[in-house]
C-alpha cells in the first residue's frame, strides 16, 4: 500500500459525495468537476408554473418523487398561473424568503440577477453530456459570463389551424409569404371561419407581434441597446397588423393565453398561434367532436417577411434558485436530475411535445416523429429568436419584456384605438425609460 495524497483524499471524498447524493456520474465522456455534497437534512420548495397540458405537471411530480426516493431530499411543489408567477417571484426575491427554486419566464432572473445562485457548473456538464445547449438558451440564462437561470424547456409555437377551413377558403396549406397569409386569412373571414390571434396582456401567446416585428427587420432596440422602434419598417409591421385584425373574431384585444384555446375548441375560430395544448386536449379527450377536431387540426410555421428567414419567438422556460436557500447543492441537483435523459424524455413524450428541448440531443426523441402533426413543434428551439433581440440580454430588457411594450403597441395600432404614429411614439416613450 502506498501512502494517500492530499489531492487522492479530495477526490475520494469527492466521489463519496456524489455516491451519497444518489446521483452517479455519467460513463463514457470525460469527468466532470466534482459536484458538492447534498446538504444533510435538505427540504426544497419549488415555485413553477401551472401546466397547460396535463402530462407536463403529471411527469413532473413523479420525477420529482423519483428525486425524493432516491436522494431523500423532499421537494414541496408548487404551481400558478403565469401571470402570477411573475409577481409572487419578485415578491419573494424582495423579501429573500420562500422557495428555493422558481421555474418561470427568462425574464424573471434576470430582474433580480443578484439574488441567484450561480448555476455555471451544472449547465456546463449537462450541455457537455447533451450536445449542446441552443443559442436561446444560452443568451437568455447566461449573465456576465455566469448561467444564472437554467433553461427548462422551449415552448414551441405553430400556426395551429382546421385543416377543412383552410381547404374551404382556398388554400391546401399556410401560405410562406406574408400577403399569401394574409388573403388567406381574409377568405377564412369571408366564409364565416375568422381567425383569432392573440393581444392581450397574457404571458405567451401575443408573440406572433414580435415575429411580425421582426419578420419586416425591425425591432424595439438596436445591437447597441439603442431604442430603434421608429422606422419605416416598424409602420410596415404595424399596417399589415391592422390588415390583419380586420379577419380577428371580436374580442382579442382582451384575449389572456387560454383565451384562443377555447374560442378554437369552441370552433369559433379556423386559426391562430399557440403551443401543441390544443391538439393535446383534442386528441385527449373523450368527446366525440373534440376527437373528430384532432384530426381536422394541423400546424405550420409562420410565414417569412422582407428578412428572408424565420424570425420567430418561442416560449422559455427557466428554473433558477435563490440565495436565500439553505440548500444550493440540493437545488443544483434537482435541476440537474430534472434535465437528465430518463427524467426529460418522458416529460416531453407525456405533455405530447408541449416541452421542446433546451439541450440539442433530445432532437432524437421519438416523440418528434411519433405523429407528424407533432413534428413541427421540435423546430422551436433552432428556429426561434431570444426575447432581447438583437439587443442585450439583461435587467433593461427583461423589465422592457414584462412591461409588454411590444403587443400593447400592436393592440393600439391594430384596432385603431391610436394611430400607427401614435402607437410607436409612445413604445418609444416607454421603452427608453429602461434604455437611456
Amino acid at each position: 500500500m502506498h501512502p494517500i495524497s492530499r489531492r487522492e483524499a479530495l477526490k475520494a471524498a469527492a466521489a463519496a459525495a456524489v455516491a451519497a447524493s444518489g446521483l452517479v456520474p455519467s460513463r463514457g465522456r470525460a469527468a466532470a468537476a466534482p459536484r458538492a455534497p447534498i446538504e444533510k437534512g435538505a427540504q426544497l420548495r419549488l415555485l413553477r408554473w401551472k401546466r397547460y397540458v396535463q402530462g407536463d405537471e403529471d411527469l413532473w411530480m413523479a420525477s420529482t418523487a423519483k428525486f425524493t426516493q432516491r436522494t431523500g431530499v423532499k421537494v414541496q411543489v408548487e404551481s400558478i398561473v403565469g401571470e402570477e408567477l411573475r409577481a409572487k417571484g419578485a415578491m419573494v426575491a424582495s423579501v429573500g424568503a420562500g422557495p428555493d427554486i422558481v421555474v418561470g419566464s427568462p425574464e424573471m432572473p434576470h430582474q433580480y440577477s443578484d439574488k441567484c445562485v450561480d448555476l455555471t457548473d451544472v449547465a456546463n456538464d449537462l450541455g457537455q453530456k447533451y450536445g449542446g445547449w441552443y443559442d436561446v438558451c444560452q443568451r437568455s440564462c447566461i449573465l456576465d459570463g455566469r448561467w444564472i437561470a437554467m433553461s427548462i424547456a422551449v415552448v414551441s409555437f405553430c400556426v395551429v389551424y382546421r385543416q377543412s377551413m383552410v381547404k374551404a377558403a382556398g388554400f391546401d396549406e399556410i401560405p410562406r409569404d406574408l400577403d399569401g397569409f394574409l388573403r388567406l386569412c381574409q377568405a377564412l373571414k369571408a366564409r364565416g371561419t375568422p381567425v383569432g390571434l392573440p393581444l392581450g396582456n397574457g404571458l405567451g401567446d401575443h408573440s406572433w407581434c414580435q415575429w411580425l416585428l421582426w419578420s419586416h427587420g425591425a425591432s424595439l432596440v438596436d445591437e447597441s441597446d439603442r431604442v430603434a422602434i421608429d422606422s419605416k419598417e416598424t409602420v410596415a409591421a404595424l399596417e399589415y397588423a391592422k390588415a390583419l385584425y380586420a379577419t380577428f373574431v371580436p374580442g382579442t384585444l382582451s384575449w389572456l393565453d387560454p383565451s384562443n384555446n377555447k374560442a378554437f375548441l369552441a370552433g369559433e375560430i379556423s386559426l391562430t398561434w399557440n403551443p401543441i395544448s390544443i391538439y393535446y386536449v383534442a386528441k385527449t379527450s373523450t368527446d366525440p367532436a373534440l376527437k373528430a377536431m384532432a384530426v381536422d387540426i394541423q400546424h405550420a410555421h409562420l410565414p417569412l417577411g422582407p428578412v428572408g428567414r424565420p424570425m420567430e419567438l418561442h416560449g422559455l422556460l427557466t428554473g433558477f434558485v435563490f440565495k436565500h436557500t439553505r440548500y444550493p447543492n440540493a437545488a443544483r441537483e434537482y435541476l440537474r436530475f430534472m434535465l437528465e435523459r430518463e427524467q426529460y424524455e418522458a416529460w416531453q413524450q407525456a405533455s405530447l411535445g408541449y416541452m421542446c428541448q433546451t439541450l440539442r440531443a433530445y432532437e432524437s426523441n421519438p416523440i418528434w416523429t411519433s405523429d407528424p402533426k407533432i413534428t413541427p413543434f421540435r423546430d422551436g428551439p433552432r428556429l426561434t429568436q431570444y426575447s432581447a433581440y438583437p439587443g442585450k440580454v439583461g435587467p433593461a430588457s427583461a423589465a422592457l419584456a414584462a412591461d409588454l411594450i411590444i403587443p400593447q403597441m400592436f393592440a393600439e395600432a391594430a384596432s385603431g384605438r391610436a394611430t400607427i404614429k401614435d402607437a410607436i411614439a409612445r413604445a418609444e416613450q416607454r421603452a427608453k425609460r429602461y434604455y437611456k
